[in-house]
């Protein structure tokens, strides 16, 4: 939800928050809610991560309709301290981080259309709530989170952003974890995506790589299309002690001056789940 954006849209507050506006949603609306909701529960038991389905559950997101802001947030702050805002889109990176830091996660409050069911280029609500915050009633993934946005406002002193941006991307938003029963996903541009839920389990074509900070920060991502490698954490343990051992500034320095890994690249080092075919990014190259 961070972007270069300084311009503050009308009726925003200083901290860039709007109101839900719940009262305002159409019965249409509500009901896209429901039919994205009922697609994802249906297929994500066996292929979500325990907590995150753990967390529809103590959220009751289960519920008819388009969550209440307002009810969401009793049960969120009852279970680690968070809540969820409400903001008019993406919002500069110095906002997003503060958020994050004390504890709220901002959230675009329009749904899809039904031509935009399967894609759609700014996050709305539906990725952002569906998607994001059923982990954060997970007191682990909600501590790691809130180190996140502190390392991020750190991170605009040393010029790292872009190397955070990836940590973003390749756990909160596209990340795997390792269980007893198999790889599950958890990042929530995938258990929000149809489409992606499958693919990043199911296809042979993307690399399933162990979690290793400093490579996963050096590596580039797609943001048009499905990813062409995956990072897997062990546990949300091993996420939160990872960030919060590291001392970034020399890492940020470290990294300004090494060349990116392009998103298909394999290293010697890798700990390989999947060596991939890459045979997706292919076809659709071949295509465009």
């Amino acid at each position: 939800m961070a972007s270069d954006r300084q311009q503050r849209p009308e009726g925003a507050s200083e901290d860039w928050t709007i109101a839900q506006g719940w009262e305002d949603y159409s019965a249409a609306d509500h009901a896209m809610w429901d039919r994205l909701f009922a697609r994802q529960a249906k297929m994500l038991p066996g292929r979500a991560a325990p907590e995150f389905l753990a967390g529809l559950d103590i959220l009751r997101l289960s519920k008819p309709g388009i969550p209440n802001f307002d009810e969401l947030n009793e049960r969120l702050m009852k279970a680690t301290g968070w809540q969820v805002v409400a903001v008019p889109g993406l919002v500069p990176d110095d906002v997003f981080f503060d958020h994050l830091a004390n504890r709220r996660f901002v959230s675009g409050n329009f749904i899809r259309t039904p031509e935009q069911l399967d894609y759609l280029q700014e996050p709305d609500i539906f990725h952002d709530v569906f998607g994001h915050v059923p982990l954060l009633a997970n007191p682990v993934f909600a501590d790691y989170m809130e180190s996140y946005g502190k390392g991020g406002q750190r991170s605009l002193a040393y010029g790292g952003l872009d190397n955070l941006a990836r940590l973003y991307w390749y756990t909160v938003e596209f990340g795997l974890i390792d269980t007893a029963d198999g790889l599950r996903i958890y990042g929530a541009g995938i258990v929000s995506s149809y489409g992606e839920s499958r693919f990043a389990l199911d296809d042979p074509s993307p690399h399933r790589i162990g979690f290793d900070l400093e490579r996963l920060m050096q590596t580039e991502y797609r943001i048009d299309d499905y990813q062409q490698s995956y990072f897997v954490i062990d546990s949300f343990e091993q996420l939160l002690d990872r960030t919060l051992r590291t001392d970034f500034a020399p890492l940020y320095a470290k990294l300004a001056g090494a060349a990116a890994h392009s998103t298909d690249s394999l290293l010697p080092e890798d700990r390989i789940f999947t060596r991939g075919t890459q045979d997706y990014a292919r076809s659709r190259a071949v295509a465009a």
